[in-house]
């Protein structure tokens, strides 16, 4: 699950933050790493669990309901969300059971914060629609959950406040790791019952390996990378940079010359694409600029031994 981008962005948080600190000790910093990047597959998890909480809550409403239609000699309540077969699954999914059971949070202590989901979920269209469907498969109900999830957590400033009092981490984590939920929620298959493989912590060592690299090369060499930068603009004043376009570029260069296998361009767009969440308005396009001659000071001088892209080589 945790993935390069991913990884990027903790090192640009962390490296920032290594920076802030007085007391600076590598080793801890990449503890620290590490830590936060773990932090967020526990929040995939969570997440996840928050679609069982609230089916939860959708069973207790039914209950309740039908046991008033028994009394009343009214017209039984529908089930179907309630007993919504994607939720079901999830719910006994095994990987998710395991890990909720070794963590203390869980989303009973913020169970008004699921109630007022539930009633704003049963309030919509997408839950009207589906609910007046004749289509019980089990493709509708994992559909439904992809729209609820979509509409209903992804955007919903309400969570971030639950969040941020769980983990400092988290409300920088969410929006990445939305997307891996909503994966997930499209990998779930009737016939894996509750054997259904979630997203793995990471995909393989190597990513893992990619953040530490990139990180001790970040502050290992942080004194080399800066005279590229400054060979690269002679003039070039640090004290009028944003300090994180500084430390956005200086990961962009560990980044080129550490991973062979990265190209030039790849590296550019997606530090270019941080500056626009972690800096100034303007920093992009500087970056941009900077970032590109500098690989062709490195090049030219045979300090990194990639080609240019075509695009690149033109400008």
């Amino acid at each position: 699950m945790i993935n390069r981008e991913l990884i990027r962005i903790k090192v640009v948080q962390l490296t920032y933050a290594y920076y802030q600190n007085g007391n600076r000790n590598l080793d801890v910093a990449e503890k620290e790493l590490l830590f936060s990047l773990s932090k967020a597959y526990h929040l995939y998890h969570y997440l996840l669990a928050l679609i069982v909480a609230v089916s939860k809550e959708a069973r207790k409403h039914y209950e309740v309901e039908s046991l008033k239609a028994q009394r009343e000699g009214l017209p039984m309540p529908s089930s179907k969300f309630a007993d919504n077969k994607f939720a079901m699954q999830l719910e006994e999914n095994k990987q998710l059971c395991d890990f909720i059971s070794n963590q203390k949070q869980a989303w009973d202590d913020d169970i008004e914060f699921v109630r007022k989901l539930y009633s704003q979920i049963i309030q919509s269209t997408i839950y009207s629609d589906y609910m007046a469907s004749e289509d019980a498969s089990y493709e509708a109900d994992r559909e439904v959950w992809r729209k609820l999830y979509k509409s209903f957590i992804m955007e919903n400033e309400d969570i971030d406040g639950v969040l941020e009092e769980k983990s400092l981490y988290w409300n920088d984590d969410k929006e990445i790791v939305d997307t891996f939920v909503l994966k997930t929620i499209k990998r779930f298959e009737p016939g894996n019952s509750i054997k259904q493989e979630l997203l793995p912590e990471y995909k393989d060592d190597e990513d893992k390996d990619f953040a530490r690299k990139l990180f001790r090369a970040t502050i290992l060499n942080a004194d080399q990378y800066q005279r590229y930068m400054s060979e690269t603009s002679r003039n070039w004043d640090f004290s009028r940079l944003a300090y994180m376009d500084v430390v956005i570029m200086q990961i962009a260069i560990a980044e080129m010359l550490t991973f062979p296998n990265i190209p030039i361009n790849v590296t550019i767009n997606e530090y270019v694409d941080l500056a626009k969440v972690y800096s100034t308005p303007k920093s992009s396009g500087y970056i941009n600029g900077m970032l590109d001659s500098i690989a062709r000071y490195l090049v030219s001088s045979g300090l990194l031994l990639k080609p240019m892209s075509d695009r690149q080589k033109k400008k």
